[in-house]
């Protein structure tokens, strides 16, 4: 059985599922419309995606799609770990600029459901890190956004030594109260 698991900001599910034992190793159902009907998750995904990291440290976000491009994202790592956030960026939300996190690890099989709505990034822990991503919204360029990852208003305190690797975009990112609305 799954076992889902509502955050601190109740649409974000850590979702874990059940693993089969034996012999031979294990097997795991990570993915079944009919266990998460009804839920924040209830959704229908439209593309999978994959990250590889080779330095611990490396750090990828906060991202999102905004308006009607928007993407709900189901992460899990294949291989090490992460530390994993969800920043809501939802108008009107009672929790906007709020953010919530959780350590995936490729040995626990955790998964965390971020839904439309939020900015997602995540630091890898180990070396040789491999992300699995579902999404239920096509990749749009043109509705890229995102929030730089030391945003002092947010106060995420990365498990990090030191400077992260980033890419040269997330680099250049704006703070939260500099980003204007996104559209959701």
């Amino acid at each position: 059985m799954t076992t889902i698991t509502p955050l601190a900001i109740p649409d974000v599910l850590l979702i874990t599922p059940k693993r089969h034992g034996d012999a031979r190793g294990w097997f795991s159902e990570t993915w079944s419309t009919r266990a998460l009907e009804g839920t924040a998750a209830d959704t229908s995904f439209v593309q999978d995606n994959q990250a590889f990291s080779a330095q611990m440290g490396t750090l990828r976000g906060l991202h999102f799609q905004k308006g009607a491009d928007a993407q709900g994202k189901l992460i899990r790592a294949l291989k090490g770990a992460i530390y994993d956030v969800a920043v809501d960026l939802r108008t009107g939300s009672e929790t906007f600029g709020q953010w919530v996190s959780a350590e995936l690890t490729a040995d626990g099989g955790e998964q965390l459901w971020v839904p439309r709505g939020f900015a997602h990034g995540y630091v890898t822990l180990t070396t040789d890190c491999e992300i699995f991503y579902k999404v239920d919204g096509p990749y749009a360029p043109a509705s890229e956004g995102g929030i730089i990852w030391n945003d002092p208003d947010l106060a995420i305190p990365w498990p990090i030594k030191g400077q992260p690797v980033l890419s040269g975009k997330d680099h250049t990112l704006p703070r939260l109260k500099d980003l204007g609305e996104v559209g959701f």
